[in-house]
């Protein structure tokens, strides 16, 4: 099952779609969900190879990822739809949102990119060649949730395929030209983010044809760990406009 819903809101008016960082799971947007507002439900993307799917086999590119994304949310399009995602998962929210406007002409009600470079520009990265020794020592350099776990061997043995998976998808995604998306687009990142540049991050305003706007908050790239409240209701005041 790809979709959590931590906080069912049958009346909401937009759904918000959340999609983790590379080795993240749904449950990394459980506080967004339980303080979002009642007119918006949140619905959260776990992907195989982790949790109560870590027995499913890995994905580890973008448009494998994004088609099945892309199908698994169809029944939960019968309101409107916006996307956050946070690194690997703001890729995984364009295409996603690439997706719908191609397939079905349903305009997302917002795009919400997070810690991430936009699709057009690129990094040549390599974390995913490295050992495990050294794709643990990236996790904990960037601090993020799962950092204090992989210091526990059995917990080490069971999630590094899964970020592993991820940081590959990451680090191969190779945007493919196309149509700018129509839809507002929000990115956000921290200013001490050695995964990416304010340029970088900038470069997002070429993927839509609506409106666009860069948010810079104080951090690296886990910044939303610090910033949830101002995240939040940032993200529900444009949900609320759309």
């Amino acid at each position: 099952m790809w979709i959590r819903r931590f906080h069912p809101r049958p009346d909401s008016e937009v759904r918000l779609v959340c999609l983790p960082h590379a080795g993240g799971a749904a449950s990394y947007f459980f506080p967004l969900s339980k303080a979002m507002p009642s007119f918006a439900e949140v619905l959260s993307v776990q992907y195989p190879g982790r949790q109560d799917r870590r027995n499913e086999p890995l994905i580890d590119n973008v448009p494998d990822l994004a088609d099945r994304v892309y199908a698994a949310l169809l029944p939960w399009a019968d309101r409107p739809l916006a996307f956050l995602g946070h690194s690997l998962g703001a890729s995984l929210a364009f295409e996603v949102a690439r997706r719908f406007e191609r397939e079905k002409d349903i305009v997302a009600a917002g795009l919400f990119a997070s810690a991430r470079r936009a699709p057009s520009t690129h990094r040549s990265e390599t974390v995913h060649l490295l050992d495990d020794r050294g794709l643990v020592a990236e996790v904990d350099r960037l601090d993020g949730t799962a950092s204090g776990l992989l210091k526990d061997e059995e917990v080490l043995r069971m999630v590094l395929p899964a970020i592993r998976s991820d940081y590959r998808a990451a680090e191969t995604y190779v945007y493919e030209p196309g149509e700018p998306l129509r839809c507002p687009v929000l990115a956000m990142t921290g200013d001490a983010d050695p995964k990416v540049t304010l340029d970088e991050v900038a470069a997002w305003e070429r993927h839509t044809e609506g409106p666009f706007e860069l948010k810079v908050y104080p951090g690296g790239h886990f910044y939303l760990a610090d910033h949830q409240a101002a995240v939040t209701e940032e993200i529900a005041g444009r949900l609320r406009q759309a």
